[in-house]
């Protein structure tokens, strides 16, 4: 695999690619079943919102690698409206589309790293990183 990959997600359909191309690299990278679940989970949650919120954007993946350990940087970028209050988003049952409101905050709690930077109007970036010991 590349050092990294980049999925654009346009329309719904692209959704199932990015969910199959986390799969793949999670399963390559050895991870157990359970962080496997973890990854495609996130990966789902991330290309969704992008779908949902901002219609367009895009996925990328990351090997990463920092002394003993190696990983998975998943990176979710669009350019949509932006969240107005990040504070509020990340707040678990808080949600602008009637959905139980676990996404971002479930995102955070099972990824082993995570960044959210949002600019209204300008769009959003996410960042999380699972890590595996060798």
């Amino acid at each position: 695999m590349d050092k990294s990959i980049v999925i654009y997600i346009k329309e719904e359909s692209d959704i199932i690619a990015v969910r199959k191309k986390g799969r793949e690299i999670a399963e390559k990278l050895q991870f157990d079943l359970t962080n496997q679940a973890r990854i495609l989970t996130v990966v789902s949650e991330l290309s969704r919102n992008i779908y949902r919120y901002a219609g367009t954007g895009h996925i990328e993946f990351e090997l990463v690698e920092q002394a003993r350990k190696k990983g998975i940087r998943i990176i979710s970028t669009d350019e949509g409206c932006g969240i107005p209050d990040i504070e509020k988003a990340m707040q678990k049952g808080y949600s602008t589309s009637g959905s139980l409101g676990v996404g971002l905050p479930g995102v955070r709690s099972i990824m082993d790293e995570f960044n959210l930077e949002s600019t209204p109007g300008l769009g959003t970036r996410v960042e999380a990183v699972k890590w595996q010991l060798r």
